[in-house]
């Protein structure tokens, strides 16, 4: 994830929500029985899959069930966010669970400074994609930081 050699505990919960949002949008689990199985069975797992037992649980449960609860408000500010030959519908699954993360916290978390959560989720679309998508990830939630904190400095 960054330049540090192991994630924070926030990054550790940021990647853990991406595949929690990731794991949701496929429709077979609620988001409240995705958390509890990352939260009791997955926690400590090896790989992709798990989440790290010193991972921000709070931070976790809030990216999930925030992203969740308001996910037709992030879908329609992400969706504004792209280029005009982008549409939603066209966007990959695991990018579209980073991009909703990603807005939810510039959105709703404002105690999470703006250039720290565009950054927080690039680095999580490095950890899955070598071309475009982290990019593009950063070009969107570039957007939707402008737009949802004008007053904020991106960079």
């Amino acid at each position: 994830m960054s330049q540090q050699a192991t994630p924070s505990r926030r990054q550790a919960a940021r990647l853990a929500a991406v595949q929690a949002l990731y794991q949701w949008q496929e429709g077979a689990h609620g988001p409240g029985e995705i958390v509890e199985q990352f939260l009791k069975v997955r926690t400590g797992e090896a790989g992709e899959g798990g989440m790290r037992r010193d991972a921000d649980r709070p931070l976790f449960k809030d990216v999930v069930e925030g992203t969740v609860a308001n996910k037709d408000a992030l879908e329609q500010t992400v969706s504004a966010a792209l280029a005009k030959d982008w549409t939603w519908a066209r966007i990959d699954r695991l990018v579209r669970a980073i991009l909703l993360a990603g807005a939810y916290e510039l959105v709703h978390r404002k105690d999470v400074p703006l250039r720290v959560a565009i950054n927080e989720y690039v680095e999580i679309a490095h950890a899955f994609y070598d071309q475009g998508e982290p990019s593009f990830v950063n070009s969107v939630l570039d957007r939707v930081g402008r737009n949802a904190r004008p007053s904020e400095p991106a960079r």
